[in-house]
């Protein structure tokens, strides 16, 4: 298989039902953010914890079910498309690595160590792919569990960070004002 087809030479792309749109067509925007966070994720490990390095590889593999149920304007029953039990899952590895870390009385600066401030810079960049989705959404009908999940994955992109900043003995730091 080559690498290169050459049918995007003129600033279109497949979706996945093989409709032609725009690169700058919103869900592409949508989709290709959400490239950018797995790949920023990808940056980021390992972390050197052997419970975040799992919960972040089942992560990418989420994302790209994302970025499927993004690319597909008409998904087939087998398609593959966010569920709740995406969301559920991300729910669970929040409160755990929560459960261990004291609990949060003001803002955090982003930063810290390399993991940590990696994790944040995911965070931030998550929060871009969401609003790019809500935008999408705007325009046409996606699967709002795709929102859900980038909503509920920036909060566990958050709680990473702090979690292995705490391991690591980062200590945070919070803005002045």
């Amino acid at each position: 298989m080559k690498i290169y087809t050459r049918r995007g030479d003129e600033g279109e792309t497949d979706l996945r039902d093989l409709s032609r749109v725009s690169k700058a067509h919103p869900r592409i925007e949508a989709y290709g953010n959400v490239d950018e966070v797995n790949c920023l994720i990808g940056r980021v490990r390992p972390t050197g914890y052997d419970d975040v390095d799992g919960w972040l590889t089942t992560v990418q593999n989420h994302l790209h079910i994302v970025q499927a149920d993004l690319a597909n304007p008409d998904p087939d029953d087998d398609d593959p498309v966010v569920r709740d039990t995406h969301v559920e899952a991300v729910e669970e590895w929040i409160d755990t690595a929560d459960e261990e870390l004291d609990p949060l009385t003001s803002f955090v600066l982003p930063g810290g160590g390399d993991a940590g401030a990696r994790l944040h810079h995911a965070r931030a960049v998550c929060r871009r792919a969401e609003r790019r989705a809500v935008y999408l959404a705007n325009e046409e009908e996606i699967n709002g569990e795709a929102i859900t999940y980038l909503n509920r994955l920036s909060d566990l992109l958050f709680v990473l960070a702090r979690l292995v900043n705490a391991r690591d003995g980062v200590p945070e730091e919070n803005p002045t004002y």
